[in-house]
């Protein structure tokens, strides 16, 4: 038979550890099964109740802990009965003292140490589990073969019983078993066994329909319903199948689950035989590795001594981390060697026969044997066992000694993408690897400010989990080195080329285009975040053609910032579309902004546009005081500096590359503007200005252009 086929040559007393409730500590006596699918004694599960009761009465009380002498309730039990009680949740009201009904359904399980929702029946919802009732019944025959169960209705000295009936819940000998159950009547059909003090019920009723027996088994809950659970209750809904499908479901799972745990147990001895040896070899090369290290440091003891120390930490470390790891490793195998009370428990779950009791046991029980078997799929220590990586570098010059530690071939060393790093409000670092693969586990990243009158500078340290990071408060006008290296537990790889940004020489200022002062909708088309504009030629340029005879009509449309500066230094930036024909960016002040956007006409001829942007900007007069605003042209790729007596007599020598982001920065005190690239804070172009009245960031554009300012650097 399949159940003698599973047999094992572990006995009885094997399994006595899966007996024992976690409450008490004792044999199991009618065992409840929680939702959570922990196993507790009906009598626990009531003096736990009755013990967060007194709790509540008592304020929590010392005395409340000792509500019961059978029970102990752990310290963090009593913690979570606290932390209940404070929240409002299990508070038992409205009832005798026996009574056990529930008004909340929080109970602390002493096995997973968790809060279980026993749902609004409480314990009068949980099925007994009358398989184990069963086993544990065995266990103790088993342990106390010797004591002999007599019969309840000998007179006195009452004899030995030799059967108990099921239905009487009673133990017989066989005169009075005869007296009891004459021949012909109904109690001559009642079911008996052999003498047993465990009389559990002959059929599995429904917790939720007490009348109902149990029928089937709900896929979705995985538990025993009844048919009217199915048609109206709580698993209406659910897709149910018979007990008898759910049985041969789970017994053929659980029987193959155990075959091979069997089948395996001198693989694991192999394991553990395996292990014994790596830990051997890792404290063999872990002293190697010491004594290599050791003598590296000694040619250098005058300069390495502190070195020494940290680098022996880092091997002691690794090594005690790769014991640890392997020591876990070896008691986790062993304990599948000691798993054999496991497997006679399940054995014993195996001889149950009633669907019901078997289903309601063994889903529990598969569980756990299905955590055993996985980790016997795969084998793979848990730790290397060589210390090769932990090598000195003893070539190094001496005045890059405070960087020594171990290095890794393994480990690429980072580059700083310096396309994606920039600085602006805050600095943004970013780095990868040139192999594309992410060996290291985090990443350093190293800052100092340059500075020529410090020989020696102080780097700042930062750990990064990612391959970017933001870095705030850095001064002004001033440049910073950045470095990267990368780590894997306690290795690193050299450090990466330095990469030097600079700071803006002031404050980031911040404001959006303004869609109502001057703005010209019908040739401007600003995006919904007002941080990019747009210029349209529209339909005035194409009315307006009839009239074209020789050249390109067209004129300046003008956009200002919606925030003015009245004193400071400040520094915004932006960018220019490459097709962009002319852009103008510069300054304001709000003494001259209502001549500004009152000095257009609808149709002009760049021959008389003074400021048209014609001939690359070599009639830009616009730093005349007379002109409303200070503004220098942008356009064809190209910066223009302006005509003046400072600036070269050569028109090619005022034409400059367009930088890829153009900084303006405005100092109200000293009455200055200047141009800068962005990208390395170069100025290109500084004149002055005149700040008696708020000044507004201006922009003009002609033609297709577009500009978008820059964006602030956030956390993220």
């Amino acid at each position: 038979m399949e159940g003698d086929r599973l047999e094992s040559p572990v006995t009885i007393k094997g399994i006595e550890r899966e007996l024992i409730c976690p409450a008490c500590n004792e044999l199991f006596t009618h065992p409840l099964i929680l939702p959570c699918q922990h196993n507790i004694c009906h009598k626990c599960v009531k003096e736990i109740l009755l013990a967060f009761e007194d709790s509540l009465a008592d304020g929590g009380s010392e005395s409340s802990n000792q509500s019961s002498p059978r029970i102990k309730i752990s310290s963090s039990s009593m913690d979570r009965i606290d932390r209940i009680s404070r929240t409002g949740f299990g508070v038992y009201t409205g009832r005798k003292r026996n009574s056990l009904t529930p008004r909340s359904s929080l109970f602390p399980c002493p096995g997973c140490k968790r809060d279980i929702d026993l749902g609004e029946r409480g314990i009068n919802g949980l099925f007994r589990n009358v398989t184990l009732e069963t086993i544990v019944e065995r266990y103790r025959q088993a342990a106390r073969a010797a004591i002999a169960i007599m019969c309840d209705f000998c007179k006195p000295p009452p004899q030995e019983s030799t059967k108990s009936c099921m239905d009487c819940s009673a133990s017989y000998c066989n005169e009075c078993f005869k007296i009891h159950h004459p021949w012909g009547t109904v109690k001559a059909q009642h079911e008996y066994v052999g003498p047993t003090t465990n009389f559990r019920p002959k059929i599995l009723m429904c917790p939720e329909h007490e009348m109902e027996r149990v029928n089937m088994y709900c896929e979705i809950c995985r538990r025993p319903v009844c048919h009217l659970c199915k048609l109206g209750g709580g698993h209406a809904n659910h897709r149910v199948t018979t007990m008898n499908t759910a049985y041969k479901a789970l017994k053929e799972k659980l029987s193959k689950d155990i075959e091979y745990l069997l089948s395996k147990e001198n693989q694991v001895k192999v394991y553990i035989a395996q292990l014994d040896l790596l830990l051997k070899e890792t404290e063999c090369n872990s002293e190697k590795a010491k004594e290599e290290a050791s003598q590296s440091f000694e040619k250098l003891s005058h300069v390495l001594e502190e070195k020494k120390s940290e680098a022996l930490r880092a091997i002691e470390a690794s090594k005690n981390l790769r014991l640890e790891k392997l020591q876990m490793q070896t008691e986790e195998y062993q304990g599948l060697l000691e798993n054999n009370g496991l497997v006679g428990y399940a054995q014993e779950v195996l001889k149950e026969t009633d669907p019901s009791c078997f289903v309601q046991t063994a889903k529990q029980l598969h569980v756990r044997i299905q955590k055993a078997t996985e980790s016997l799929k795969s084998f793979r220590p848990a730790a290397e066992t060589t210390f090769e990586d932990f090598v000195v570098d003893i070539t190094k010059q001496e005045e890059i000694l405070s960087g020594l530690s171990f290095h890794s071939n393994g480990l690429e060393i980072p580059e700083i993408n310096e396309e994606q790093s920039r600085i602006y409000n805050k600095a943004l670092i970013s780095w990868e690897c040139p192999g594309k693969t992410d060996s290291a586990d985090t990443y350093v990243l190293e800052y100092h400010k340059l500075n020529r009158e410090e020989e020696s500078a102080t780097w700042q340290k930062i750990e990064v989990c990612s391959k970017s990071k933001v870095i705030s408060d850095l001064d002004d006008d001033s440049s910073y080195a950045f470095r990267v290296r990368g780590y894997k537990g306690s290795i690193c790889s050299p450090w990466s080329q330095e990469v030097i940004l600079c700071t803006p020489p002031a404050p980031v200022f911040s404001f959006l285009f303004d869609d109502k002062c001057g703005y010209n909708s019908e040739h401007l088309l600003l995006n919904p975040r007002r941080t990019s504009v747009e210029s349209r030629a529209g339909y005035p340029l194409l009315l307006g053609s009839e009239r074209m005879q020789v050249g390109c009509y067209t004129t300046l449309d003008y956009i200002i910032g919606d925030t003015g500066i009245a004193k400071g230094k400040h520094f915004w930036a932006l960018r220019v579309e490459a097709y962009s024909y002319v852009v103008k960016v510069g300054v304001v002040s709000s003494n001259k902004m209502q001549k500004l956007f009152h000095n257009t006409h609808d149709v002009t001829s760049p021959r008389y546009e003074q400021d048209s942007g014609h001939d690359s900007g070599s009639e830009d007069a616009f730093f005349d005081s007379s002109q409303p605003c200070t503004l220098v042209t942008l356009g064809m790729k190209k910066f223009f500096i302006p005509t003046t007596p400072a600036a070269p007599k050569d028109p090619e020598s005022r034409i400059l590359p367009l930088p890829s982001s153009l900084g303006i920065c405005l100092d109200c005190d000293k009455g200055k503007v200047g141009f800068y690239d962005a990208g390395c804070m170069k100025c290109l172009y500084e004149c002055e200005v005149d700040c008696s009245g708020i000044m507004y960031p201006a922009f003009a554009l002609m033609g297709g252009a577009a500009v978008h300012l820059e964006e602030a650097i956030t956390a993220k």
